[in-house]
């Protein structure tokens, strides 16, 4: 499965997906002003299946109907915080 992180998730978080391809915002080359929708248009281009991200608002500025990338919101990008669900992360 080919996952992409979004600016705002902890880089160690790859280290929970190591059977996955899983890529970077930074290392995409995406410009850091790429916002929400662009970002979502930008990795369904580049044929990801998974985007992760910490923005909690995202379903609510973000029309996801007929999106073909899945979306997965993390509660937190408090580093300690999303290190204790590592397992459910992996999940």
């Amino acid at each position: 499965m080919r996952i992409v992180f979004d600016k705002n998730v902890p880089v160690d978080v790859r280290r929970f997906l190591p059977r996955h391809d899983v890529r970077t915002f930074v290392e995409m080359h995406w410009h850091p002003q790429l916002e929400n929708g662009a970002l979502l248009d930008a990795a369904e281009a580049a044929d990801f299946d998974v985007m992760v991200t910490s923005d909690q608002n995202i379903r609510y500025q973000q029309n996801l109907t007929g999106r073909k990338l899945a979306l997965v919101v993390l509660g937190s990008n408090i580093w300690p915080v999303v290190r204790s669900y590592e397992e459910a992360i992996a999940a």
